[in-house]
């Protein structure tokens, strides 16, 4: 597995600065790099297989769920490119991983801009260096955290790649399960989107304990609680909530696989513990 810590002391930017050494906290876990995990990835340390195997003990559907969340991405992006969207505002984006966001929306839009968000440093560190060959202008990740949104739109980084004024897709791709009621993930979501104009679209995957019972339900926020974010999982009736005032695109509020799929139905898409839904605002 690559050092990590090398690959942050090292990194330097594209203007060939050397950046200071990033946080990486290799001894907690952490939500991203366990969801690299899930998804067969390498940038993830001891402290994060340990509390992802854990989770993955639970039940075959953990994995499924993961894969089916980031399948979802990819369709849901490029149903937006599809609809003339043309920036993307990716919050909590995660370990950079094939059929990214950007590669998504530029196969419809080669022009397409995606500014990425993500408050872990490993993120920030194997993004940019994954970015370092890409058009310059298109693509920025960038450090910030969902739960303080009206940084983010005022974040330089932000405004200078995308233009708030014009149609933006807002991705909330598997992060808000990591909002604590406390944090009033509503309001975030609002104020997101009340300053993006009519045209613009949010996406969202969110997991869920609708399928288990309450005593399973308890068991993966059991296991993170010693992450370094919690995990608050949501009914659909409350995910729904998000989408208040929106216009929500078919087939509606459905689990991962179920949202405009693009292979025959499997047994385990109607359990699948992630909601997913895109709408659009009038």
């Amino acid at each position: 597995m690559t050092d990590h810590q090398d690959v942050a002391l090292d990194w330097m930017n594209g203007d060939g600065e050397a950046r200071p050494p990033a946080d990486l906290r290799p001894e907690v876990p952490h939500p991203a790099r366990m969801y690299d995990y899930y998804l067969g990835g390498k940038d993830n340390f001891p402290a994060d297989r340990a509390a992802a195997e854990q989770v993955l003990a639970l039940g075959p559907l953990v994995r499924i769920s993961a894969l089916a969340n980031r399948a979802f991405l990819q369709r849901a992006v490029r149903h937006l490119a599809e609809q003339g969207i043309r920036q993307f505002l990716d919050i909590g984006t995660g370990i950079p991983s094939a059929g990214n966001t950007h590669e998504t929306a530029q196969q419809v839009t080669p022009s397409a801009r995606v500014a990425y968000l993500d408050n872990d440093p490993i993120v920030l560190v194997h993004g940019r260096a994954l970015l370092a060959g890409a058009a310059r202008g298109s693509v920025s990740v960038l450090q910030a955290d969902l739960r303080e949104p009206k940084a983010i739109l005022a974040d330089p980084g932000v405004r200078e790649l995308l233009d708030l004024d014009q149609p933006v897709a807002l991705l909330l791709f598997a992060i808000l399960h990591f909002v604590d009621e406390a944090d009033d993930p509503y309001a975030i979501v609002r104020t997101l989107v009340d300053a993006l104009p009519s045209g613009s679209y949010l996406a969202i995957s969110h997991a869920t304990g609708d399928f288990s019972t309450p005593e399973e339900a308890g068991r993966g926020p059991a296991i993170y609680k010693n992450a370094t974010a919690q995990l608050t999982m949501r009914s659909r009736e409350q995910v729904l909530r998000f989408f208040d005032g929106l216009e929500l695109q078919e087939p509606g509020l459905v689990t991962a696989p179920q949202w405009r799929p693009d292979r025959a139905a499997q047994p385990t898409d109607s359990q699948v513990a992630i909601w997913a839904g895109v709408a659009r605002k009038p």
